[in-house]
């Protein structure tokens, strides 16, 4: 009887050992489900904040694209209205081949007083733009003639310099734009070849003159440099400054440049670095 007691005792210790472990393994199955589950949830959540994130970063980086394209499109709009605005061509042959350029700087200062003389290149054609001065040297950085504000700046002469170009050196300053307008185009002056071919620009001021310039040095250098430097002492300090030029000059132009000249350094920013700039130097070898 005890025994027969014993054996019913110990069947249903086990049954109930047994049970137990069926509810454990049942719990610990429910609570690895819930585990995944959670984690599948919180995978979901992190998953939709990344999406998220990546359709702000895309819509923004697609509103960055509209902006700085529709400021290429103003501002190719702005100049080229101040283009029909202030410039004719004489197409007269006056016995080199060239017609007579004109600038209505009257026209012109309806727009914008600060416009001091207009640039122009024979090739890369587009670059035939006013100059403007300004208060400082960042005035005209991010904003337009017109006095928008773009990142197309404007052409300005550096405000030390005077503004009919009769200093020893004269600065003037425009933006690379990836779309080659402004001063962009003057990359192609790395380009010795392209040098060969189009040696000079031109500058047109109030006072109805034409002032054609050489180009003897296309360089690189740091916008510290001496090559810009306005003022010299002698003609000695002179010489130093124009030799500089030449040694950081991508080529040997073989132009000589006198004592008594008068340079234009043309400035704009390269794809290097802030501090980097790459000129372009031209001395007045005809006025008229």
């Amino acid at each position: 009887m005890d025994e027969n007691r014993i054996k019913d005792r110990k069947k249903r210790l086990e049954e109930e050992k047994a049970r137990q472990e069926a509810a454990g393994s049942s719990g610990t199955r429910r609570r690895r489900r819930e585990k995944r589950r959670k984690k599948k949830k919180k995978g979901g959540i992190v998953s939709t904040i990344i999406l998220i994130v990546a359709v702000i970063v895309f819509c923004f980086s697609g509103f960055q694209l509209v902006r700085i394209f529709y400021g290429y499109h103003k501002g190719d709009q702005e100049y080229d209205n101040l283009k029909e605005i202030g410039i004719s061509a004489d197409d007269t042959d006056t016995g080199d081949g060239d017609g007579r350029y004109t600038v209505d700087f009257e026209a012109l200062w309806k727009v914008n007083q600060d416009i001091i003389a207009w640039i122009r290149f024979d090739e890369p054609s587009i670059i035939s733009y006013p100059v403007v001065q300004g208060k400082d040297n960042q005035e005209y950085l991010d904003k337009t003639i017109s006095g928008y504000p773009n990142t197309y700046g404007a052409i300005f002469l550096n405000v030390s310099n005077h503004k009919d170009m009769t200093d020893k050196n004269s600065i003037i300053y425009g933006h690379r734009m990836n779309s080659k307008s402004m001063f962009g185009k003057l990359e192609e002056y790395q380009d010795e070849e392209f040098y060969r071919s189009y040696p000079y620009f031109y500058i047109y001021t109030p006072d109805g003159k034409e002032l054609k310039y050489q180009i003897f040095a296309v360089g690189e250098v740091e916008d510290t440099s001496d090559a810009y430097q306005t003022v010299f002492e002698n003609d000695e300090a002179f010489q130093a400054f124009l030799s500089f030029s030449r040694e950081h000059s991508f080529y040997d132009t073989g132009v000589e440049v006198p004592s008594d000249a008068r340079v234009v350094t043309l400035s704009t920013c390269t794809k290097a670095n802030n501090e980097e700039r790459l000129i372009v130097q031209g001395y007045l070898i005809e006025e008229n």
